[in-house]
């Protein structure tokens, strides 16, 4: 897979969103990368984890949220499921996967009822090790503040507000990846 081909055809122009777009998730596949190689025992596809990292978030464009120069009509929580329908267009299932179970540290679909998001009421939690892994890295980077890695602390903080089953994923993972 050619994923730059894939974010060519969906951000073809050189603009603000784009360069937020390549910035966010190529911090997000460093850090993925860096994890699996100091985990060698996951036995990750490191190609996979690149790969689905850096379109984690191609449906951005797709949302309301003027503050990272997404100007779409969706609701900004939206923004997995809709790159996962992208990436399943374009036949790639399993990165679809990582999209729509990326936001948080996972949605369940108790989460989702609860909290009344408009999303299908289904669990949307990393399952594969690769997934997690992707999740996890991503809970570092802003796509507002791009210049930047997050603490763990800080992340946990931003983690807070989708519930303390999100929480207590991440300090899984950070007690698996850290």
């Amino acid at each position: 897979m050619d994923y730059l081909s894939i974010i060519n055809r969906y951000y073809p122009e050189d603009n603000g969103l784009r360069r937020i777009l390549l910035r966010h998730s190529g911090d997000v596949a460093r850090k993925a990368l860096l994890v699996a190689g100091r985990h060698p025992e996951l036995q990750l596809d490191l190609q996979f984890v690149e790969e689905a990292a850096m379109l984690h978030d191609i449906g951005i464009f797709l949302c309301d949220a003027p503050g990272i120069e997404c100007f779409g009509t969706e609701p900004y929580i939206r923004h997995g499921r809709l790159g996962a329908e992208i990436l399943r267009a374009e036949g790639y299932p399993a990165h679809a996967r990582v999209c729509e179970r990326h936001t948080g540290a996972g949605l369940s679909r108790e989460d989702i009822i609860r909290q009344n998001l408009p999303l299908p009421h289904e669990d949307f939690l990393p399952q594969t090790m690769a997934e997690k892994v992707i999740c996890y890295a991503d809970k570092f980077y802003s796509k507002t503040r791009i210049d930047g890695e997050k603490s763990v602390e800080q992340a946990e903080r931003s983690l807070a507000k989708f519930g303390e089953a999100g929480l207590e994923r991440f300090r899984e993972w950070e007690k698996m990846f850290g």
